[in-house]
């Protein structure tokens, strides 16, 4: 899958791509409006992750002009503006979502793929089996074959993520990033770790 990045700060735009790499995305970047606007309205994408604060033509300029074009790529709207009026702004010209930097990566990460599963119609599973092993997302319960297998909540989200990616490699950091919450602030260039309550 193909993700349009528009990012100006470097090392933003950076971690962005590394994490997305590892999630299996391929990824084109801009690094201004303009460039932006060019390439989300000469190529197709899966989805758009655009920050508010760019040189040469704005995020919300930017994404009025995509959505003029008829472009209906999904847009995830990044930003550290994050007043009530920002968010309104930014869905009200055409964007889909809205993160507020900092942010954590698993966070974008699977708001991207939400936007992505939305604008393919593809329905939230409510199980997830492979091979004899089955997980009902709706009731929280693992079986194999017809026992119950008594998970923690860590394990229960663990073997989930695990499930959701079978047949695909799943990195180490991927793996770490879905037990970890991990904040990242482009003011500081530093990645918070905390334990999420799963």
């Amino acid at each position: 899958m193909k993700i349009l990045l528009v990012e100006d700060d470097q090392k933003t735009a950076a971690f962005i791509i590394r994490g997305l790499k590892e999630a299996g995305f391929s990824i084109e970047h801009a690094t201004d409006g303009e460039e932006g606007l060019f390439l989300a309205t000469s190529e197709s994408y899966d989805a758009a992750v655009i920050d508010i604060m760019l040189p040469k033509l704005d995020g919300l300029t930017l994404i009025e002009s995509i959505r003029r074009h008829k472009v209906m790529t999904p847009v995830l709207v990044l930003s550290a503006k994050n007043s009530v009026d920002d968010r309104v702004k930014g869905l009200q010209v055409g964007g889909d979502d809205y993160l507020v930097k900092p942010f954590a990566f698993s966070e974008l990460l699977a708001r991207i793929q939400a936007l992505i599963r939305r604008s393919n119609a593809m329905p939230e599973p409510t199980s997830l089996t492979v091979e004899d092993l089955k997980i009902d997302l709706l009731r929280r319960k693992v079986f194999r074959g017809q026992k119950e297998i008594e998970l923690q909540p860590k394990e229960f989200a663990l073997l989930e993520y695990l499930m959701r990616n079978a047949g695909r490699p799943v990195s180490k950091t991927m793996i770490i990033e879905h037990v970890w919450d991990y904040n990242f602030d482009p003011e500081t260039n530093v990645v918070e770790a905390r334990i999420c309550r799963l």
